[in-house]
């Protein structure tokens, strides 16, 4: 029986280097993966004003106003008995525009989901817009909870009346 004893020499500065090379290209490989993998981003839904299900509204138009930079921006509410009519920026100014971007696009966003959904309810927005988007809706909902009030006391009115 004829073995032959064989020496293997390992360099332990070698081991180590390979080591954290091999540690290295799984970090990498890893951060690529989460890089790339489409994400699904859900915008972020608001809760807000809950109507009775009559969604009964004092036709007429309401307003509310928002001061930007010293610069009053009216959003203008238009509803009729059981609906919302229009939604729309009055007096803004370019200057307005140009310090807030956001407030156009943002603001067209929201009025065509509150007039296709006929409520407050289920308004999303992107995170890009997320504070001029929650500031609007403050207003739009100022402006339709006038329209609201304003039945509620006409309602209040009728009934001490009778």
């Amino acid at each position: 029986m004829s073995s032959k004893t064989k020496i293997v020499v390992l360099h332990v500065k070698e081991l180590i280097y390979t080591g954290i090379l091999a540690v290295l290209g799984i970090l990498f490989i890893v951060l690529l993966i989460i890089m790339f993998l489409p994400r699904e981003e859900k915008p972020e839904t608001v809760p807000t004003m809950t109507q009775t299900t009559s969604n009964t509204y004092v036709p007429g138009v309401y307003t509310t106003s928002l001061i930007l930079n010293d610069n009053v921006v009216e959003i203008e509410v238009t509803v009729d008995e059981r609906n919302i009519n229009s939604i729309r920026l009055v007096n803004l100014d370019e200057a307005v525009t140009t310090m807030y971007p956001l407030i156009q696009p943002s603001f067209e966003d929201l009025a065509n989901q509150i007039i296709s959904n006929q409520s407050l309810d289920g308004i999303t927005y992107s995170d890009d817009s997320k504070y001029t988007s929650m500031i609007l809706l403050n207003a739009i909902t100022a402006s339709l909870e006038k329209a609201v009030s304003a039945g509620e006391a006409s309602d209040a009115e009728t009934n001490s009346a009778n």
